[in-house]
């Protein structure tokens, strides 16, 4: 029997999850009434509320045990029965996939990330729902085939209730069909197949999206419909079958989105049919359960070091002044460490580059920021570091290390999805591949600032490009808002001499900053000079980042697409 302490504990833990889940679902439910109003600084608002929401309910149980707790001291046995306890707690909690994450949390809270040990965390799932588990609760399914195909798209938009009506059901179900028989597979013009949609809507920026998938007998295809509110009404902008556009669209750069999961493992196990390549940390983390990602991510790391022999080795690419990076040859992933001490001319301190990265977290990353997860005392198998890399860490960061007879243990680190430099990516690149490569760059670039972020730091090797050819940034340490930015033409010289000089002729502050002197470090390609300023000309213009700013200080949101523009319906409508 469990004594009455640790008993105590595990229940309190148990009760504070799901007090955070509850106000969690709450926060989600309200993405619909968001959406229907068209209030877009509230999406904004909320997904923020939501991110911070579990760090806040940590900290609130934490402090709630040791209250309990007060002069007792922990014993290795103690620590082993309030797992046990909560364990047997878990039968009862339907997301206790989440609350084995929390039970984490609130431990390495308590004891510093100390006393790591799988027998006092859940670092392996203390139970599954198995591979297949019961969608049918989840699941409207529709059969249909090509004939019967408008009838069907009607009885499932008819499925959903909106406050609002659709401006021309009748144009946007004839537009799905055609695009389907235009572009869409083969065989949904041959044999029967069938639609099977979530019931729950995914509402992300200002867009809602119906989710589901096309099963036919010859494959399984994403059947994704995006849907945008034109202050009076609603319509479909497109449809998305083609699996590489559904990646994209649920991918690492994203905002989470907000669907309604009281099970989110369902969720998961939905997606995982239409997005085969992503691991199960990405979806957790598509769908807002990021704090569980991250335990994914730890438990998907540990999985891929017990099935591989290569060493951890020096990221490739140009090494940065205020972290260095290094990875695993054969896993997808990166990791971070803040130096000791800066590359001279950065000025920035370790407390800045921490916040910088956490208003990445909380911010829209538009499909243009990396998404980040920070860790404190990440362990690696001191064999499998290389030499060369062990001795730059212990270069550039030896307070961060702690080492012994088997291990390599990093007090803090951030990981990130890997993906090629793009300094890297254009010296082997061909002139359409360069082409293709620094239009995304300026767009890149362009969509961050119209969402109130300026890169700081714009040379390509601060960027990287991602399977799918997206270039994305991933180099925080100099990010600030746009509106802190006082965008400046650089002034005509007084005299001839002016010119010459080495200091400038006019005053600078020190948050000014002169686009055209943007052209110095990035257009000394030929090259790349005459794409940039075919492209992206307006870039390298103070009155361009001065407009941006004034749409952004009017209240403004941009439209944010995670699809070519050549793929909404509007467009090919001529629209």
């Amino acid at each position: 029997m469990t004594p009455p302490l640790e008993q105590a504990v595990a229940e309190t833990i148990l009760q504070r999850f799901e007090s955070f889940y509850s106000r969690f679902l709450e926060i989600t439910r309200g993405a619909k009434s968001r959406f229907e109003h068209s209030d877009w600084l509230g999406v904004q608002l909320a997904g923020r509320e939501r991110i911070r929401l579990y760090d806040h309910h940590v900290g609130a149980t934490t402090a709630s045990i040791r209250t309990m707790m007060g002069e007792h001291h922990p014993s290795q046995a103690f620590l082993k029965q309030v797992k046990s306890a909560f364990s047997d707690l878990l039968p009862r909690c339907e997301n206790f996939e989440v609350a084995e994450s929390f039970f984490n949390s609130v431990y390495r809270r308590i004891f510093r990330h100390r006393n790591i040990r799988d027998e006092n965390l859940y670092i392996h799932p203390f139970q599954s729902r198995g591979e297949h588990p019961d969608l049918g609760k989840l699941l409207r399914c529709y059969p249909t085939d090509a004939s019967s195909l408008p009838r069907t798209l009607r009885q499932i938009l008819g499925d959903y209730t909106f406050t609002l009506p659709y401006e021309d059901i009748q144009r946007d179900i004839f537009d799905v069909c055609r695009h389907l028989s235009e572009s869409g597979p083969a065989e949904l013009q041959e044999e029967r197949f069938e639609i099977e949609m979530l019931k729950e809507v995914f509402y992300r920026n200002k867009a809602a999206y119906l989710v589901g998938l096309i099963r036919s007998r010859s494959g399984i295809y994403p059947f994704l419909l995006p849907m945008m509110n034109s202050g009076e009404a609603l319509f479909i902008d497109t449809v998305i079958f083609e699996p590489d556009i559904a990646s994209i669209i649920f991918g690492f750069a994203r905002a989470y989105f907000m669907v309604y999961s009281p099970e989110p493992a369902l969720h998961v196990a939905f997606l995982r049919q239409i997005l085969p390549n992503k691991a199960d940390y990405e979806l957790y983390n598509a769908i807002g359960c990021q704090k569980h990602g991250k335990t994914e991510l730890y438990r998907h790391y540990l999985q891929h070091l017990a099935r591989s022999r290569d060493q951890f080795v020096i990221a490739p690419g140009i090494k940065g002044m205020v972290m260095s990076v290094f990875t695993l040859p054969s896993y997808d992933v990166v990791f971070k460490i803040i130096k000791d001490e800066f590359t001279p001319p950065k000025e920035v301190s370790h407390a800045q580059v921490k916040e910088k990265y956490r208003l990445v977290k909380q911010h829209d990353r538009v499909g243009r920021m990396a998404d980040t997860q920070e860790f404190t005392n990440f362990e690696f198998p001191l064999e499998r570091i290389h030499p060369e890399l062990l001795d730059e860490l212990k270069r550039v960061a030896p307070s961060a290390l702690t080492i012994t007879a088997d291990k390599l243990v990093i007090r803090h680190l951030y990981t990130e999805r890997k993906m090629t430099p793009l300094n890297l990516y254009l010296e082997q690149a061909d002139e359409q591949q360069t082409r293709l490569a620094l239009e995304e760059y300026g767009n890149a670039i362009k969509q961050l600032a119209a969402a109130n972020i300026f890169p700081g730091d714009m040379l390509f090797k601060n960027f990287g490009v991602t399977r799918h050819g997206r270039v994305v940034f991933y180099d925080y340490d100099e990010i600030c808002y746009m509106t802190e930015c006082n965008f400046r033409q650089i002034p005509p010289p007084r005299y001839p001499e002016d010119e010459l000089s080495s200091e400038p002729w006019y005053s600078v502050a020190p948050n000014d900053i002169f686009p055209e002197e943007f052209a110095t470090f990035l257009l000394q390609k030929p090259l790349v000079r005459e794409i940039m300023l075919a492209l992206h000309k307006e870039m390298f213009e103070a009155s361009f980042w001065q407009g941006l700013q004034q749409k952004i200080q009017g209240g403004h949101i941009e439209d944010v697409f995670p699809y070519r523009r050549r793929k909404r319906f509007c467009y090919q409508r001529g629209g």
